[in-house]
């Protein structure tokens, strides 16, 4: 540059930074005063919070009772002429439905079929004054069913019992049993005094079964009662259904030995499945061909019957009840044909008309049934509410996940008193009845009814029902959930985690055990929201010409960087976690370290040093003043070689900041400042600024008013240019806003 040159810049610098003056003041920074609000402590808010919810009034009192049990708000505005059609129509198919599947799916929890019948006509009940659906059925679920079912195994073989086969064959070993179990109905007081009443296997599996279930149901009460509702949102859809494809593929296992009509204990512990299909192969010789072809037969009625009602659901008024039809045929074949007697094949035996007596719960087996029942209360309360929510919104009406709570709490509580086992909502009886004209739970009180008839007359008629047919009905019933592995290529292409959380948890329920399926899909999830934050996209950003908006370069053409100022920003919050993330990805995007740039400024002073022959403590303050100066002067940028004199942070996508995220900050801003380099922050939500102001980011008030109130920005153009204006006043003559 030539000494004219130079002079005619020095000449120019003056009259830029007049323009660039004048331009700032028509470009003003948004302001925006905040509200002052009212500090509230803790003892404020909680008692606010009590004069809330433990106000006693008449109208409160009112609305508390009809929140507890919805029937009451909904009865009295019940439409006769428009709603009493559709939901006697829905409650007598889906009640003719339950009828097969409650006898079925006891077999599925071991148990003898009065007991599915009872399961269902209870939980009818209940559900229809306490439930907050209108839609939803209530009442067998196959993998809970499948859950007490391993619950009631692994009790019956810890009491002593032998397995279903043995005891068919030897009914010796069954007095110790027998005798541990009478003494345990003894101390529960339904026993006589020197007589102790005989209880066999089905006796102490029924109270192995209605024991975990009222645990279960004192589960979900409490976590009503605690207001827990929302943990329902930390299960996500891909889990549960990884959980139930994973349960299906165990409960399809643990049906093919009815199927084949062969006689093989259930496999118990870890690795049930790989174990199941072991004893399958050994002992597939000994399959009774009387109970293989009875089940290819229903196999090729129900099958194609069931894609019949699933293609014209929308032209069939209400779906052809063809399980019932199989279910009587197969009943008057067995009986005429001599089945069980001729060719040995294993019948549903005796159902008893009308309803036992009440009995209490096994409190001695609650600590052996804790753990189980929790994770059943869980699986229960997810699906009945999923389900709930997912018709409630689809027809325009609103559900409460705590009521929902409530309801299936109680469904699983009173009906354990009566021998009964686990429900919670069901899809298969849901759709039926949203399809066929439901409009309220009046529905499920006609289903009761349906239920109520067969346990009086009907039942004792299914005496030489083939279990066979009992587990074609359930495998045809898990078309649903088997179905969703078509799904999983298109899952992939959407979204790799959630197809990732999918294939973990279905393989993992399936393959080793149903309930840590669960639990390792709960921690994968909540793993992948953690790791999504530690893998948050750490950006510079660009300007769209003379818009103000900033975006990724190597996205979108056109982009450019502002001169002198680098505008970062990071993809997550920030916090514990990922605070550190946070600082080397700002680093490393703008090519800025403080620590590698301090390091090579001593560098540099302790080879001026030497080559002055002079040591630090000799040095002139002055030449180290100039020395910093002219270092930080220049201070490149290694990625775009651009002297950075200014770091935007687009706050936007920071939802939250701990005590970490804060201190992250400010060690960024004061390892900066020492470089000459000022942080600015735009877009903080009112969030972000509180916890700043908590942590102390703020300037101190002995520090610069200007720098003070310039700290924080709404938009990122108004810092950018705020940085600018700052480069100019102090001669740097070629940026610009």
């Amino acid at each position: 540059m030539t000494a004219g040159e130079e002079e005619e810049e020095e000449r120019s610098c003056p009259a830029a930074v007049e323009e660039e003056e004048e331009e700032n003041q028509h470009h003003l920074p948004l302001l925006l005063e905040r509200r002052e609000t009212e500090e509230v402590t803790w003892r404020t808010a909680a008692s606010r919070r009590l004069r809330k919810h433990c106000s006693c009034s008449a109208q409160r009192a009112k609305e508390l009772l009809l929140d507890s049990v919805p029937i009451l708000r909904w009865l009295p505005r019940y439409q006769l002429r428009d709603w009493l059609l559709g939901d006697l129509m829905s409650g007598l198919i889906v009640g003719i439905l339950l009828v097969p599947q409650a006898i079925a799916y006891s077999l599925l929890a071991n148990q003898d079929p009065i007991y599915g019948l009872y399961t269902s006509f209870f939980a009818c009940i209940i559900y229809s004054f306490l439930g907050s659906s209108r839609h939803i059925s209530v009442g067998i679920f196959g993998v809970l069913c499948l859950l007490v079912g391993q619950v009631v195994d692994r009790e019956l073989e810890a009491a002593g019992y032998p397995s279903e086969i043995s005891s068919e064959n030897n009914n010796n070993n069954n007095n110790t049993a027998a005798a541990a179990a009478a003494a345990l109905l003894a101390s529960l007081g339904n026993g006589t005094e020197g007589a102790p009443p005989e209880c066999d296997r089905s006796c102490y599996a029924i109270i192995v079964a209605s024991t975990v279930t009222f645990t279960a149901g004192v589960y979900q009460v409490l976590m009503g009662l605690l207001q827990v509702g929302f943990v329902s949102v930390y299960l996500s859809d891909a889990l549960l259904s990884g959980f139930a494809t994973g349960s299906s593929l165990t409960i399809l296992t643990s049906q093919l030995k009815y199927l084949l009509g062969l006689k093989l204990p259930r496999s118990q512990g870890w690795f049930t499945m790989p174990k199941t299909w072991y004893h399958l192969l050994a002992n597939l010789r000994h399959t009774n061909l009387c109970d293989l072809i009875t089940s290819l037969a229903c196999l090729a009625v129900l099958v194609p019957t069931k894609e019949f009602n699933d293609r014209f659901k929308s032209k069939l008024k209400a779906p052809i009840p063809f399980e019932l039809f199989v279910v009587i045929a197969a009943t008057l074949a067995s009986h005429f044909g001599r089945f069980k007697e001729e060719y040995g094949s294993g019948v549903a035996g005796y159902i008893p008309t009308g309803f036992m007596p009440p009995q209490l719960p096994a409190w001695s087996l609650i600590p052996s049934v804790a753990l189980d029942a929790f994770s059943i209360a869980v699986v229960g309360f997810a699906i009945t509410v999923s389900l709930s929510e997912m018709f409630a919104k689809k027809h325009g009406y609103e559900v409460s996940a705590n009521q929902e709570m409530y309801a299936v709490g109680f469904c699983n509580i009173l009906p354990s008193f009566f021998r009964c086992f686990a429900t919670s909502a069901a899809l298969t009886k849901t759709l039926v009845k949203e399809s066929t004209g439901c409009q309220t739970q009046l529905s499920g009180l006609v289903s009761a009814l349906v239920l109520l008839l067969v346990l009086l007359l009907v039942a004792p008629l299914f005496y030489s029902l083939q279990k066979c047919v009992l587990a074609v009905i359930i495998v045809v019933n898990l078309r649903g959930a088997l179905q969703k592995f078509g799904d999983v290529p298109r899952m992939w292409r959407v979204n790799h985690v959630d197809a990732t959380v999918w294939l973990v948890t279905m393989a993992t329920s399936a393959l080793v055990n149903t309930e840590l399926g669960l639990v390792v899909g709960l921690l994968l999830s909540a793993s992948c929201v953690l790791g999504r934050t530690q893998r948050a996209q750490a950006l510079r950003l660009g300007r769209a010409g003379d818009a103000e908006v900033y975006e990724d370069p190597a996205v979108y053409r056109g982009l450019r960087t502002q001169p002198g100022v680098a505008v970062f920003r990071f993809d997550a919050p920030i916090y514990y976690a990922n605070q550190s993330l946070f600082r080397k990805s700002l680093y490393r995007r703008l090519g800025l370290d403080p620590v590698k740039e301090k390091a090579r400024r001593r560098k540099l002073e302790k080879k001026r040093n030497r080559k002055n022959g002079l040591g630090q403590a000799g040095l002139p303050e002055v030449a180290r003043s100039q020395g910093e100066t002219s270092t930080t002067q220049g201070f490149l940028s290694e990625e775009t070689s651009d002297r950075v004199h200014s770091v935007v942070i687009d706050c936007s996508p920071v939802l939250f900041l701990d005590t970490a995220g804060v201190d992250a900050l400010k060690e960024v801003r004061k390892d900066y400042k020492e470089l000459g380099v000022v942080v600015l922050l735009a877009r903080c939500s009112s969030g972000v600024l509180d916890s700043l102001q908590r942590g102390g980011y703020y300037p101190e008030k002995g520090e610069e008013e200007e720098e003070r109130g310039t700290v924080f920005f709404f938009t990122v153009s108004d810092a950018v240019c705020h940085a600018q204006r700052l480069s100019a006043l102090n001669g740097d003559c070629d940026t610009f806003c």
